[in-house]
């Protein structure tokens, strides 16, 4: 994909330290790590390597990645990496896709307990997944999840939910057999969201009696357990947002859907339209419109552009992909190898070693001139420049 026009790093670079100063004491250390690392993404004070195309001529410098979870420029080849490592991990049957969101006045309060409400959040929803479909009245088996969190908007917004892909089958308590689920359809929302608001309600309260949230601001008499109960109350009446789509159209699709959503970050650069001292413009969705365009250009203050940005940084270690269930880390392959067994399906296939596989200093991207591979000819670390060559000789026609 060509490098975007404008970038979130430029307008850190730009305008950040305005920012900075301007909201002293009141960035965490997270949020200013991740600034810094998105400003120094592809430049020279994290090094380089020199690669040299092994066909033609053509020779180009190219900066070292950040790496940063949050960093719009450096996702792409992470969501390569984690597909291929989850491609063998696919079944021949349909999946789902189930979302739980949070009630606006939850996403109050975990926009200062990040940790323990996006825990209680994954943990809530997965159980209440494996709950529902454990019930012999339901499916009466043991099911697996990956759960992705995303906690934005289009807009920008603090808009906590989890993407829940969702095989749709499982294996019975006595394991003999595969129970696959009524076809084009999972479980029940409603049920779904009743046990959903259960379980989170009762976590969060457990949460609150351990000492575990922060409340500031006008939350700040939330601290008290009575006035604790009654900012809930209402919510244990209302309807909680859990949806389910579609089934996708086969193993393929899940994995280009879940490219799109397991390394995304709040913004993409392309969605960027222009920025200055004052404002940032970029382009959202408007949801709230059923027919029709719906993409809008917003604008916004560009701290308050900042500002939002840095409300969806996580906290150092947390984890934003997670697997459950028959898909959990450390039982995994075995499940998935008995169910391969059990509905009769292969493994899929090794993509077989070649001598011609590329060496580990050769990019995975081919020349620009000629399509060519482009091997690293030199390295250079943060602070040190590339040695000066000669230009390239042309090529006799």
């Amino acid at each position: 994909m060509p490098r975007a026009k404008l970038e979130v790093a430029d307008i850190f670079r730009r305008f950040g330290l305005a920012y900075r100063q301007a909201n002293a004491g009141h960035v965490s250390l997270s949020q200013l790590k991740v600034m810094s690392a998105i400003e120094a993404c592809r430049t020279e004070a994290l090094g380089g390597h020199v690669a040299s195309c092994t066909k033609c001529s053509h020779q180009h410098i190219a900066y070292n990645s950040c790496k940063n979870r949050h960093c719009p420029k450096c996702q792409g080849p992470a969501a390569r990496d984690w597909m291929a490592a989850r491609a063998e991990d696919l079944l021949p049957v349909e999946y789902f896709h189930v979302v739980f969101t949070l009630p606006a006045e939850i996403a109050r309060i975990a926009l200062w307990n990040k940790r323990a409400i996006y825990g209680l959040l994954f943990r809530a929803s997965a159980g209440t997944v494996m709950t529902i479909a454990a019930d012999p009245k339901r499916m009466g088996a043991r099911v697996g999840m990956t759960s992705v969190l995303h906690t934005w908007g289009s807009a920008l917004t603090h808009h906590p939910h989890i993407h829940m892909i969702v095989p749709g089958g499982g294996l019975p308590p006595n394991g003999r057999r595969w129970v696959a689920c009524k076809p084009g359809f999972f479980l029940h929302v409603r049920v779904l969201a009743r046990l959903f608001r259960r379980l989170f309600v009762e976590g969060l309260i457990a949460l609150h009696r351990t000492g575990q949230l922060a409340f500031f601001g006008d939350l700040t008499k939330l601290a008290d357990a009575e006035a604790f109960a009654a900012y809930l109350a209402p919510l244990r009446k209302t309807e909680w947002v859990v949806y389910a789509k579609p089934p996708f159209g086969g193993p393929q699709q899940v994995l280009a859907y879940l490219s799109r959503y397991t390394h995304r970050v709040a913004i993409s650069n392309q969605r960027l339209v222009s920025a200055d001292a004052n404002t940032v413009a970029f382009r959202w969705k408007d949801y709230r419109i059923k027919r029709g365009d719906r993409m809008k250009v917003m604008r916004l203050d560009t701290h308050e552009f900042i500002r939002r940005f840095l409300m969806h940084v996580l906290p150092d270690g947390f984890h934003r992909i997670r697997h459950y269930g028959l898909l959990a880390s450390t039982q995994r392959k075995v499940n998935i190898a008995k169910v391969r067994v059990l509905i009769g399906a292969s493994a899929p296939e090794q993509a077989p070693s070649s001598d011609d596989d590329p060496a580990p200093l050769t990019l995975r991207e081919p020349c620009p001139c000629c399509g060519g591979s482009m091997r690293i000819i030199e390295t250079f670390r943060r602070g040190q420049v590339p040695r000066p060559r000669a230009p390239p000789r042309k090529q006799a026609v």
